[in-house]
């Protein structure tokens, strides 16, 4: 079986927003190219962040457990490639905003779709960590010290503990409570806390460049 198509029958939500995506790049009427790229970059993540989320609020511990266990190596192939296609995100709003200057009374317009944009990678990041670290503690051995250790002990956590988890990092790059307890997870939590400074440093500075453009 190819990677590519095991990656499509474990990550079925992935694939319903990728095609999507292809769809809202190809729908959307004739533009920039770059313009209609990020259309169906958010038309993709918007699909897979509401998929994926209503299936996390209403999952136990027991779920998330099934569903890390049912997941391999290929996970963590599909999490840089997510990490990969956002970072490009913001490349590709910086050449957005570029040609905003001159749009007039739509200026505002491309401004709020490309902060848009900017925070819905950035939900996907804090998101796919989210599941990164559900199938990180899950898979670890039954008699092995778990690999996350969170301050109250809970030793069954669920999707709502590893979201804890991941945001803090996404909004302070930092663990807070959490303990880290692998020398594995630790190289997981610097890529995410550099990744998660890298969207927080490209969020500031667009609001200043949009604040200072509005107001000139």
């Amino acid at each position: 079986m190819s990677v590519a198509r095991h990656i499509v029958q474990v990550h079925p939500r992935l694939l319903v927003a990728v095609v999507i995506g292809v769809l809202g790049f190809v729908l959307w009427p004739a533009g920039e190219t770059i313009t209609r790229l990020l259309v169906g970059w958010n038309a993709g993540v918007l699909c897979y962040l509401l998929s994926i989320w209503f299936m996390m609020l209403g999952a136990k511990a027991a779920d998330v457990k099934r569903l890390a266990e049912t997941e391999d190596e290929s996970a963590q192939l599909v999490l840089v490639m997510v990490c990969i296609a956002a970072i490009a995100s913001l490349a590709a709003i910086i050449v957005e905003l570029a040609g905003a200057s001159h749009l007039g009374e739509h200026k505002l317009l491309r401004y709020v779709f490309t902060g848009g944009t900017v925070l819905g990678s950035w939900f996907l990041i804090g998101t796919m960590f989210t599941l990164h670290y559900a199938r990180l503690f899950y898979g670890e051995d039954d008699d092995a010290e778990p690999p996350l250790r969170f301050a109250d002990g809970e030793k069954n956590p669920d999707y709502w503990d590893f979201l804890y988890f991941s945001f803090t990092i996404s909004v302070a790059v930092q663990t807070s409570d959490v303990c880290v307890g692998t020398r594995a997870l630790r190289k997981t939590v610097l890529a995410h806390s550099v990744i998660g400074f890298l969207f927080n440093a490209a969020i500031l500075g667009l609001s200043i460049n949009i604040a200072a453009s509005l107001t000139s």
